[in-house]
């Protein structure tokens, strides 16, 4: 008998969850690569080569959803 192959739910902002966990952006994430997902206009005004981490704090956000939450329209 075949086992059954689980599907991947989606998860915040479309990360796929496995094992009821949603995979967390790293601090290291660069926002460029950030861009590609979000849109241009994701964090305006700031390099590219900034980090995820550096961005939270600036902005005192705690997580990428609340950075999103607060200051990206």
């Amino acid at each position: 008998m075949a086992k059954a192959v689980k599907a991947h739910k989606k998860g915040l902002d479309g990360r796929a969850e496995e094992r009821g966990r949603i995979s967390h952006k790293h601090g290291n994430t660069r926002i460029d690569t950030l861009r590609k997902t979000y849109g241009d206009h994701f964090a305006a005004g700031r390099r590219g080569d900034m980090h995820l981490e550096t961005l939270l704090k600036e902005t005192g956000s705690a997580s990428l959803h609340e950075y999103l939450r607060h200051h990206h329209k």
